[in-house]
C-alpha cells in the first residue's frame, strides 16, 4: 500500500521522525510463528502449498512476495517489542494483521503478527499478563480466535457492529459500535472503558492496533470519526498507558480513505502523540 512509503517520508519531511528512529524488520524464527499458527498452515502457506479456497479466503494472490511480507510484519512486530521493553513505546508502520486465524489466512491477514509479538514475550519470558487494545473499524477475529481460554492474554476490541467481519468471533472483551457512530459517543465509550479495563487487567504489556479506518472518509468503515478525534483516542491510549509504566507496540491497522492525505495525517498523528507523550 502507498501509505507504507508516505508514511516514513512524512514523518521524516516534518522532524517528528530521524533515519536513526527507524529500524528495518528482520525475518523471525519459525518457532514463534508456530507458536501461534498451526505447523501445517504455516508450512503451507510458506511452500505456497495452500488450497484455492484458502488463498481467496485471504483475499490476496499467493506468492512468495506475499510470504516474505507476512514473515518481515511479524519479524517487525517482534523486535518492536524489544524497543518497546527497552524505551516504553515502539512501532510497526505496518501489522494490525488480526483477521489471521491459528490455522487459515482471511481478509487480507495470513499471519497475525501481534498474536506472535504476545507469544514471543511470553516465551521468552519478557512478559506475562498481556492486553491487546484493537481499535481498527474491523472486529479482531483471528485474535480472539487465536487466545480464546487463554487467561493469560486479554483482547478488547471495539469496532463496527455490522461491519466485516460479519460472524464475529468472541473476545475477551468486544464493545460493537452503530454505523455512523460519530466524535462524542466514541470517545465517552473508550475513555468510559479503557481505564477499568487496564485496573481489572493488570498488564504488564500492551498492544495497540490503531487502525484509522474509524474515519468518516473511509470507504470500508461505517463509522464517522473525525481526524481530530482519531487523535485524541491515540492520546488518550498512549498517555494512559504512559501514565501507567505499560510499554506497548503499535501496529498500524487499516486506512482505506479515498484520499491518501487522510490516512497519511492519521497515521503520522499516532507517530507524534508517541513523541509527545513517551520522549
Amino acid at each position: 500500500m502507498k501509505k507504507y512509503e508516505l508514511l516514513p517520508q512524512q514523518l521524516l519531511l516534518e522532524g517528528t521522525c530521524t533515519e536513526e528512529n527507524f529500524f528495518e524488520p528482520q525475518l523471525p524464527n519459525d518457532k514463534y510463528i508456530c507458536a501461534v499458527h498451526d505447523p501445517d498452515y504455516y508450512y503451507d502457506f510458506l511452500n505456497l502449498k495452500l488450497t484455492q479456497k484458502e488463498i481467496r479466503r485471504t483475499g490476496f494472490p499467493l506468492s512468495r512476495a506475499l510470504v516474505a511480507r507476512e514473515r518481515l510484519i511479524a519479524g517487525g512486530t517482534i523486535m518492536a517489542c524489544e524497543f518497546a521493553l527497552q524505551h516504553g513505546i515502539a512501532m510497526n508502520i505496518a501489522g494490525g494483521t488480526h483477521h489471521a486465524y491459528t490455522n487459515r489466512g482471511e481478509g487480507f491477514c495470513m499471519l497475525n503478527d501481534q498474536a506472535i509479538g504476545a507469544r514471543y514475550l511470553q516465551q521468552e519470558k519478557l512478559a506475562e499478563k498481556i492486553l491487546i487494545i484493537d481499535l481498527d473499524v474491523h472486529q479482531g477475529n483471528g485474535t480472539a480466535e487465536i487466545f480464546e481460554g487463554d487467561n493469560s492474554v486479554f483482547t478488547f476490541s471495539m469496532h463496527g457492529e455490522r461491519n466485516y467481519p460479519f460472524k464475529k468471533e468472541k473476545s475477551d472483551l468486544d464493545i460493537g459500535l452503530a454505523d455512523g457512530t460519530e466524535d462524542e459517543k466514541y470517545l465517552e465509550v473508550l475513555k468510559e472503558t479503557l481505564p477499568k479495563l487496564l485496573e481489572e487487567v493488570n498488564p504488564d504489556f500492551v498492544f495497540y492496533l490503531s487502525g484509522v479506518d474509524v474515519l468518516a472518509t473511509d470507504k470500508l468503515g461505517k463509522l464517522s470519526l473525525t481526524i481530530e478525534a482519531c487523535k485524541e483516542r491515540d492520546r488518550f491510549v498512549l498517555r494512559s498507558l504512559k501514565n501507567r509504566n505499560i510499554p506497548v507496540e503499535c501496529s498500524m491497522g487499516g486506512g482505506y480513505s479515498k484520499e491518501i492525505k487522510y490516512i497519511v495525517e492519521a497515521h503520522a498523528n499516532t507517530y507524534r502523540l508517541a513523541q509527545e507523550i513517551f520522549f
